[in-house]
């Protein structure tokens, strides 16, 4: 009795789309490729041309804080006793109501494991 062989790796192609990967033969990829090729984009779009509408509205340390904050899944009240201020600080320095200072950009940069002058 013979049993299903599994496709070797050599002759699959690895796709990834919004954080999710597949290992697709050879000749779907091309066929793959074929349809997505009219949606290709052939330079890099600028972070900060992508962010701009965030940026006008939060700030850019703002929209920082906010993102790193979202990434780890902890709200203000959370980042805030772990900072040492109070939410309402905190929620200033998201709206860019209130500066950042190179001291806060240190502890912020501690908690989320980063460097400094991502907040500065």
């Amino acid at each position: 009795m013979s049993a299903p062989m599994k496709m070797p790796r050599t002759s699959q192609v690895a796709i990834s789309i919004s954080n999710e990967r597949f290992m697709v033969p050879g000749p779907r990829a091309a066929a793959i490729l074929e349809l997505v090729r009219e949606y290709q984009v052939e330079e890099n779009v600028p972070a900060d041309e992508v962010l701009r509408d965030v940026y006008k509205k939060y700030g850019k340390t703002g929209s920082v804080i906010r993102g790193f904050r979202a990434r780890e899944d902890m709200t203000q009240i959370e980042l805030a006793r772990k900072l040492d201020v109070t939410q309402g600080d905190l929620s200033k320095m998201e709206n860019g109501k209130r500066p950042v200072g190179k001291e806060m950009a240190r502890r912020l940069a501690k908690v989320f494991s980063t460097d400094y002058r991502v907040f500065i």
